[in-house]
């Protein structure tokens, strides 16, 4: 018999680990539910109402095919090689096949369930899937992994282009087993279902996921690279979810772009080649984590970076996660986040970067606070792009580099469309003041949209002194322990244990 266990790769189709398992015997499937360990992890209650309306598609497909969908539960991973080890034995499991997942925590709870099943004379298998290479073969001439994402492009658009990874073929139907079907919980303890405005939003199903991708690369890739950065636009993807939850697999993604650019990668449509960056920036968060751990636990990238003077500022803070900086393009995107459970990539940099330059608060309490909403959160993406804008990471903006939302929002928001649509409040101003009501005085019916929490110009100053202050990284590596030493944020998340 042979076990099949899903974590972040709920599809049927192009699935390496499904069809391995299948491929050598009858398969029965595994899904764990773990609440204490998605607390742990900040995983958001519409991410996990996700994978569970996910789950119930796929319990469906997989039993058109015979293969039986169990579900088990434990607190958290501590507990997982025994769950495993007790499944295995009662069902004569030979074999447990898995798709790789990366971060601390994700690789030691792999290795404790490798080492308990082959001490029983259960093998372990653990396929590459969600990337198209495995962390460790793209490395620079010095065999280290890659810090600059250009560098880390070029190798691989080298790499696919001589070698395609192949799109792996679903498993035909198997002879009918004795062994049932677990139902899939509708929801779990702690983890309050979104409204099913935000449920509209997301559908779930392998089907969903294959009909954006085809309407996408057909009707909108063209125009990717122009209309991405505007929010009011439908010019992105809408498969982030998806690909986080593996409904979809990047191979599918890269298949379909390529066919839309006739199989190019360095030439022809400008927003095909973008798209395919996208999916390239999402590989190399992936290979940050596994090459620099560091940053799976809470810590910075950049070491002298992890000296900068964080300011303690809850009220801001909360100002910020609740729509309030009297900012429209930040107050707006952030009221997306809450309600739908995703951000536009452009508001994203937005909001991140005015929470740590503009109100110099520590990038954790932003990565945290996404995680806790987003239903794409992804721990290296999410990661990667919160260090980006904080100047604290691999390929960061420099730290003199700082957006200004007014000017983001005038560039990007023109005339104000998404801004007046999450902001109702705010939908009598004209195109120019729409972007800071501030300027009419709380005339014109917007007197109850807060002022500005702080000005733009003198907190951007104070950004650009605290970077100035920090030690160079010579000076880091002459201090022995800044790079560990213990963060105020560390009771924070489980990603500091």
């Amino acid at each position: 018999m042979q076990l099949f266990w899903l974590r972040s790769d709920l599809r049927l189709h192009d699935n390496t680990a499904l069809a391995a398992a299948a491929g050598r015997g009858p398969t029965i499937a595994l899904y764990l539910i773990t609440p204490g360990q998605w607390r742990l992890h900040d995983d958001a209650p519409c991410k996990v109402d996700f994978w569970l309306r996910n789950l119930r598609v796929l319990s469906q497909t997989l039993a058109a095919l015979n293969i039986p969908l169990l579900i088990r539960q434990a607190p958290t991973w501590d507990q997982v090689p025994e769950v495993l080890r007790t499944l295995c034995q009662s069902l004569k499991v030979a074999a447990v096949h898995v798709n790789e997942e990366y971060g601390v925590h994700e690789s030691r709870r792999d290795q404790a369930v490798a080492r308990r099943l082959e001490s029983d004379g259960v093998s372990f298998h653990s396929h590459l899937d969600q990337l198209f290479f495995k962390p460790g073969s793209v490395l620079t001439r010095g065999g280290t992994y890659f810090q600059v994402f250009s560098q880390f492009r070029k190798v691989c658009h080298s790499r696919l282009h001589s070698a395609l990874p192949r799109l792996v073929e679903a498993p035909k139907a198997q002879s009918a087993l004795t062994i049932k079907a677990d139902p899939v919980p509708v929801a779990v303890e702690g983890f309050a279902p979104p409204s099913q405005a935000l449920r509209n939003l997301w559908p779930a199903g392998e089907d969903e996921a294959r009909r954006r991708l085809a309407s996408f690369a057909e009707q909108r890739i063209e125009h990717y690279q122009s209309e991405r950065d505007f929010p009011a636009k439908p010019g992105t993807s809408q498969l982030s979810a998806y690909l986080a939850a593996g409904v979809i697999s990047p191979r599918q993604c890269l298949h379909a772009a390529l066919q839309s650019n006739r199989g190019e990668f360095e030439s022809g449509n400008a927003g095909s080649l973008s798209w395919i960056n996208e999916l390239l920036w999402r590989e190399f968060y992936k290979h940050i984590l596994v090459g620099y751990p560091r940053v799976s636990k809470q810590r910075a990238f950049r070491p002298e970076t992890e000296a900068l003077a964080w300011r303690q500022a809850p009220e801001e803070l909360a100002a910020w996660q609740e729509a309030r900086t009297g900012l429209p393009i930040i107050d707006a995107a952030m009221r997306q986040l809450l309600e739908t459970g995703w951000m536009h990539n452009r508001l994203r940099m937005i909001v991140a970067m005015f929470l740590t330059k503009n109100l110099l608060i520590d990038w954790r309490e932003g990565e945290r606070f996404f995680m806790r909403h987003l239903i794409d959160g992804d721990l290296a993406a999410n990661n990667g792009g919160w260090q980006w804008s904080a100047s604290t990471g691999t390929d960061a903006a420099p730290y003199f580099r700082i957006f200004n939302p007014l000017s983001q929002s005038e560039k990007f928001d023109r005339e104000g469309r998404f801004i007046k649509h999450w902001l109702p409040e705010l939908a009598g101003l004209d195109p120019k003041a729409v972007h800071n009501p501030a300027v009419l005085g709380g005339l014109f019916g917007v007197a109850s949209y807060p002022q500005p929490m702080v000005d733009l110009v003198r907190s951007r100053e104070r950004a650009l002194a605290a970077f100035r202050n920090l030690p160079t990284r010579m000076d880091v590596a002459s201090v022995p322990g800044l790079d560990s030493r213990p963060l105020s944020l560390a009771a924070l998340s489980s990603r500091t244990k």
